[in-house]
């Protein structure tokens, strides 16, 4: 991904936001491309693989009129001339989430998507009393208490993380 950074999905490849391919035709741009987007993106037409680059760029987005992340499932943000909003639903990854993916914010803008988490994950990280602390039940619709040990199975957890002051996020939703 030669230069090409995403604010919001650091890292793509590790989330499986990106597919590794031998070689595919990005549906925008038409070149080979061995990173392949197939995560969610909205769009009346039927695109099957887009590169990094057009991602990026927001190529993509205003070729097919789409988008990667629906605007009123994300967190509200200080974004008077709407260049966040635009930068998260038109240049950002989205990953792929079992019901509504919902994107965090905090510090007046949007945080930076790490991945899935097991409940496993979330102890082997130590962030357990730090995702307690910042956990809201109104946005997940679980108490914490619930998740304790079982975000395996029926239940995902998505790990964000503010780009401001470090804190990290949990949103959950079920199968």
């Amino acid at each position: 991904m030669d230069n090409i950074v995403f604010r919001y999905h650091p890292d793509p490849v590790a989330t499986g936001a990106f597919e590794v391919t031998a070689g595919e035709v990005c549906d925008c741009c038409g070149k080979v491309t061995t990173l392949c987007y197939r995560n969610p993106f909205f769009s009346g037409e039927d695109v099957e693989c887009l590169c990094p680059q057009c991602i990026a760029d927001g190529s993509a987005a205003e070729k097919f009129d789409g988008c990667f992340q629906d605007s009123e499932n994300a967190g509200d943000v200080d974004d008077p001339d709407g260049s966040k909003m635009m930068e998260l639903t038109a240049r950002t990854l989205g990953y792929c989430g079992w019901q509504q993916e919902y994107w965090y914010a905090h510090c007046g803008d949007y945080c930076a998507y790490l991945g899935g988490v097991l409940w496993d994950d979330i102890v082997r990280m130590g962030l357990e009393k730090e995702l307690e602390e910042n956990y809201d039940e109104e946005i997940c619709g679980f108490d914490f208490d619930t998740l304790r040990g079982n975000i395996n199975g029926h239940l995902q957890g998505y790990l964000f993380r503010c780009l401001t002051c470090g804190k990290h996020f949990l949103y959950v939703d079920c199968d």
